[in-house]
């Protein structure tokens, strides 16, 4: 069953929440966290992407990095921007984009869980991105990171978050500048966090990283360092129902078609596809069916009964297009490693697709339909692993809000 407890959280005084809070560090990189924190000492950036305070060109895996990472949340601490709980509290976080609002539980959860399998993962990790992330950790003993979790709902635990929510006011409450509005309740009675302990402990088998493998691995490394730290012994995370999820698509475009021109390329294609031409951009509308851009021609790519399994790894769209097209066409045999491939978040829309291609830098896009929670379960369940970049999730959850001190 699924261990978490509540932990004191360091978080921002609430007048200055909306200046702290910063989108998470791997969805920038150092030039657009520069511009993003200009003009915002507060920004929960110069912690997390404190390159942007040293000078330009270097290296941000270098200590220099962490140890100003270090000095920077120091500062913020010192001159009363953040303040740290003075008791373990548990917090319900709820963003609301687009009108579609989900919400969440922040505790920190077990290490135990994530080494046994209790926490289970579908993806595998690069340990180039896990050395960056325990040497933050190491340095500033903090986990700035929140590690996105999710369950199968449990009504009772439903109850009295929904309950909370609907009879006390948020401790924290603002709009970030890209229109999402993040919430904050802070639950500092003893009563309901036991309640809602005793739940996870007796009704949550498992839970699932939906996103944050890097992070979790991460904790768990650095648990073993700090073997006299009780906090190391859990990780931050902020763990959503199944039904308050929703997986966003995850595109790909390729830098070259392997030799092959698009007359070429479609007819091999077809030896797996349906093939039809579409008027405009084709966003995906059921499993199996994918959208191709090409020279400037939207296609619809619909696959054919009998090119691909039934297990829970070989039913994905995503396996369905390294199988038939990325390995077998294009001879891309490795997503992780090969430059001839990038990823391209849905939240960016067909739009990001068509200008990669039309640039020049791409030479073709292909569009999926999103995984689903229940494949991501199946999958994690099966002890399988999603070909890299399967799932985008969003809203994102805010650095700055809440950290996990060591």
């Amino acid at each position: 069953m699924a261990i978490i407890k509540p932990f004191s959280a360091l978080r921002p005084n609430p007048e200055f929440a909306a200046q702290v809070a910063s989108r998470p560090y791997d969805v920038l990189n150092s030039s657009e966290a520069k511009k993003e924190a200009e003009g915002n000492p507060k920004s929960f950036l110069h912690v997390t992407k404190s390159e942007i305070d040293l000078p330009e060109g270097i290296d941000i895996h270098s200590q220099q990095v962490y140890d100003k990472a270090k000095e920077n949340l120091a500062q913020l601490i010192q001159n009363g921007t953040l303040i740290q709980e003075q008791k373990p509290c548990l917090y319900i976080y709820q963003l609301v984009m687009n009108g579609r609002s989900q919400t969440g539980l922040v505790c920190a959860s077990s290490v135990d869980d994530y080494n046994k399998g209790i926490i289970k993962k579908h993806e595998f990790t690069r340990p180039e991105k896990e050395k960056d992330r325990i040497d933050h950790m190491r340095t500033i003993k903090a986990q700035t990171g929140n590690v996105f979790l999710a369950y199968r709902d449990v009504m009772e635990i439903n109850a009295i978050i929904n309950g909370y929510k609907a009879k006390n006011k948020p401790d924290y409450e603002f709009t970030a500048l890209d229109n999402i509005q993040h919430s904050i309740w802070i639950i500092d009675r003893d009563i309901i966090i036991n309640s809602i302990l005793q739940l996870f402990a007796t009704k949550v088998p498992c839970t699932y990283i939906a996103d944050g493998h890097h992070r979790a691995a991460s904790a768990a490394k650095v648990s073993k360092e700090l073997p006299e730290s009780e906090e190391a012994k859990y990780f931050l995370t902020t763990i959503f129902p199944e039904s308050q999820l929703a997986i966003l698509d995850y595109n790909r475009v390729v830098k070259d078609l392997n030799g092959l021109n698009a007359e070429k390329l479609l007819a091999l294609l077809q030896e797996d596809f349906y093939i039809t031409l579409s008027p405009e951009p084709v966003k995906p509308a059921q499993l199996h069916e994918f959208g191709l851009y090409l020279e400037k021609q939207w296609y619809i790519l619909t696959a054919r009964p009998g090119t691909y399994t039934e297990d829970p790894i070989g039913v994905l769209d995503i396996s369905i297009l390294s199988n038939n097209v990325l390995d077998k066409i294009l001879d891309i045999k490795d997503q992780r490693t090969d430059k001839r491939i990038d990823f391209v978040g849905g939240i960016r829309g067909l739009g990001e697709l068509e200008k990669r291609v039309n640039s020049g830098e791409m030479k073709a896009a292909f569009s999926l339909y999103p995984v689903t929670i229940a494949q991501l379960f199946d999958i994690a369940d099966s002890g399988n692993v999603m070909p890299p970049k399967s799932t985008w999730f969003e809203p994102k959850l805010r650095d700055g809000l809440l950290t996990h001190l060591l």
